[in-house]
């Protein structure tokens, strides 16, 4: 019985990170329509669409699923015309969340979101009720031996970032919106494709929450990352590694 049982929770986790999976493809399949039809249907042309593309790639998304993808998104009455659409609220322990989707259906999002929210204890709010806890800034990412930190450095502020900063696993430059597209391709040229180059949310403030706090936090974030339509959570949270370590076990 215990091996049935040892083998059933392996099966479960399998289909838990099987079904995971399948909807971060299609996550970032509906990234890669919107960009392709908001723009050119060539990466090379097409900023966003090249951010989607990698993003795909680093999450090991298949060249021909991508490849398909743009196809299917540049022929004519293909795909469902989606629009973004920005939710904010809050979330337990008066943490601050911001959602972003991609929809065919606002109402259906709508509800699903304020859902999600009413279930885990958090309050959906009116746009811009949250954003002004939040920075909106260019993130590029590169593995630490794409370069020294001086390198890197030097290489960014050349190309117009901000700010970098260096550890042992990655360098992080961050940008203004303004300057994404222009700091991560000046980059890409002089070390290749980063591990990733997003527009980010980053708090101003955080909350720090303790064990019941981050469970019932995380919860919230999980059960929107799970909706088909949101493509990103953010949130302005610090959870300790004490408490890390405690929900773990």
């Amino acid at each position: 019985m215990a091996g049935h049982s040892q083998f059933k929770n392996i099966m479960h986790r399998k289909g838990a990170q099987d079904a995971r999976r399948a909807r971060q493809f299609a996550k970032l399949i509906r990234e890669i329509t919107v960009s392709a039809r908001q723009g050119l249907p060539d990466p090379a042309a097409n900023p966003r669409l090249r951010a989607a593309c990698a993003a795909a790639r680093s999450n090991n998304m298949p060249r021909d699923t991508i490849e398909r993808a743009i196809k299917k998104a540049s022929g004519a009455g293909g795909t469902a015309d989606y629009v973004e659409v920005r939710y904010e609220g809050y979330g337990p322990s008066g943490t601050a969340i911001i959602v972003e989707t991609l929809t065919d259906n606002r109402n259906r999002t709508a509800s699903d979101v304020r859902a999600a929210f009413s279930k885990h204890g958090g309050t959906l709010g009116e746009t811009n009720s949250v954003s002004f806890l939040f920075n909106r800034i260019g993130v590029v990412r590169y593995p630490a031996q794409a370069a020294s930190a001086d390198d890197m450095l030097e290489a960014a502020i050349e190309a117009g970032a901000e700010d970098v900063e260096s550890s042992p696993d990655a360098h992080e430059i961050r940008c203004a919106v303004d300057n994404f597209f222009a700091v991560r391709d000046a980059l890409e040229q002089k070390f290749g494709e980063p591990e990733e180059a997003k527009l980010d949310w980053r708090p101003t403030t955080q909350v720090r929450l303790d064990e019941e706090g981050a469970r019932n936090v995380l919860k919230l974030i999980d059960a929107l990352d799970d909706l088909d339509d949101v493509q990103n959570v953010y949130a302005n949270f610090e959870i300790s590694d004490q408490v890390m370590q405690a929900l773990s076990n």
